[in-house]
C-alpha cells in the first residue's frame, strides 16, 4: 500500500489491484461497511476504481488503477451487496470482474451502446 492521502476525516489509500481482496478483507474484519464503488475512465484504455468504506463518521477509500483489458477480482465474497456496483462497472465501462456472486452478464443496465463509457 502506498502512503495514504488524508482529506479531513477521509483517508484514501492507493493499492495494486493484486492486493484488493486482502485490503477489503482487513476492512471487513475491522467492521468497516461498504458504501460505494465508483469507476472513472482516466485515459484511452485505463480506469480508476474507488471503493469507499465507512466506520462511524469516518470514511476510508481504496483507489486502484487498471487497464481496460485487466480483470478485477470481485469483492462479493466479502461484501455480497457489491454485486450491484460490480455489474454497473461491467455494463457501463466494460471492466471485467472475475467471480461476481450475482452476474447479470451485461444485462443490469439497458443502454443503446454496449459499455458507453469504455
Amino acid at each position: 500500500m502506498r502512503q495514504p492521502i488524508r482529506a479531513g476525516e477521509m483517508m484514501i489509500c492507493e493499492i495494486d489491484p493484486d492486493t484488493l481482496l486482502d485490503e477489503v478483507t482487513k476492512l471487513k474484519y475491522s467492521e468497516w461497511r461498504l458504501m460505494q464503488i465508483c469507476a472513472t475512465k482516466t485515459g484511452e484504455d485505463s480506469y480508476e476504481v474507488l471503493y469507499t468504506f465507512g466506520h462511524g463518521y469516518r470514511l476510508r477509500s481504496i483507489r486502484l488503477k487498471i487497464s481496460g483489458e485487466a480483470k478485477l477480482s470481485s469483492i462479493t465474497s466479502i461484501y455480497p451487496i457489491a454485486y450491484l456496483y460490480e455489474n454497473e462497472m461491467h455494463d457501463l465501462f466494460g471492466i471485467e470482474i472475475d467471480m461476481i456472486n450475482i452476474d447479470f452478464k451485461g444485462g443490469l443496465f439497458r443502454t443503446g451502446v454496449k459499455a458507453p463509457f469504455k
